[in-house]
């Protein structure tokens, strides 16, 4: 088995296409389509059902990608942790991000960092933070930038807060609260809500403070994108609740200060095992401790 063809699978897995898969990899198809068949030969086993109109795991191939992902992030760490043994930092690093990440700019933070490090391949991904805590613990995100309602922290990872803050009301320019300095979470009860889905991080944050002052609201439009949210508060379908210090990169919008608004807090997190040398040279670029880098080796120590 060779990791071109394990690198060859996990493309196509991820693709659903032997096409998209080929030109992600830069071969052409014939050439990974021979790989593949090679490798289930010597397996004994299908691991996609081809038709014209489809490629699909088959049960074998679904058992065999935990183990082939592993596999493949091992040889990659392997040749980043001796390229840092000789001063060089290179490999991947994957970061994960919140809709709504305010306490960095994280565009001009990935670009710097490429600049500076150009051997290191950079991926991002945006998601919920519970979801972005879950990929960290699994390995698929090296670092995160969550934010969280201020009674909680991120569990199971490591974490240090990045900032705090308070979520304010979103509304469209020709609602009766756009011209009022302040309101309170008594008279925003009476208002039809965009928010983000029930039971993650974001949506939380308002849950527990309506909740705590004895209200309910109706969430008509659940979303995943703070934009999107955005654009349905400027049609006046309903009105929002987002982060005071994130809330300036909408347009189209008025925001109202809430006098006892919901609090919330944005953290930096990794793992709580070794760190890759691109992951420890992020996390000194976005300003964390110093010392993480020796906790890292420290780390690695207690695993030998």
């Amino acid at each position: 088995m060779e990791l071109q063809q394990i690198r060859y699978v996990l493309a196509v897995a991820e693709t659903n296409s032997f096409t998209r898969a080929a030109e992600r990899c830069l071969v052409v198809q014939s050439a990974l389509s021979h790989q593949i068949a090679r490798l289930e030969r010597e397996l004994g086993a299908r691991l996609f059902d081809r038709t014209s109109r489809m490629v699909r795991l088959t049960p074998a191939g679904e058992a065999f990608l935990p183990a082939a992902r592993q596999c493949l992030d091992a040889a990659e760490r392997a040749v980043a942790e001796v390229a840092a043994a000789a001063g060089e930092v290179r490999g991947r690093l994957t970061v994960g991000v919140i809709p709504t990440v305010a306490a960095i700019d994280v565009p001009a933070t990935l670009d710097g960092f490429r600049r500076k490090y150009p051997n290191v391949r950079v991926g991002l991904r945006v998601g919920a933070s519970e979801d972005l805590v879950e990929q960290i613990k699994d390995g698929t995100v090296d670092v995160a930038f969550l934010g969280l309602p201020a009674t909680a922290r991120p569990q199971g990872v490591r974490s240090r807060e990045l900032a705090h803050d308070r979520l304010v009301a979103v509304v469209a320019p020709g609602h009766p609260l756009a011209g009022e300095p302040h309101v309170d979470l008594h008279r925003l009860s009476s208002e039809v809500f965009v928010d983000f889905p029930a039971g993650t991080a974001g949506r939380i944050q308002s849950d527990q403070a309506f909740a705590a002052a004895g209200l309910g609201r109706e969430v008509a439009f659940e979303v995943t994108a703070a934009d999107f949210m955005a654009q349905l508060v400027r049609q006046g379908l309903g009105i929002a609740m987002l982060p005071s210090a994130y809330t300036p990169q909408l347009t189209g919008v008025i925001t109202v200060q809430v006098s006892d608004a919901p609090a919330r807090v944005e953290h930096l997190a990794w793992s709580r095992f070794s760190l890759t040398p691109a992951a420890s040279a992020f996390l000194a670029a976005v300003g964390a401790p110093a010392e993480l880098l020796a906790e890292r080796h420290s780390s690695e120590e207690r695993q030998e």
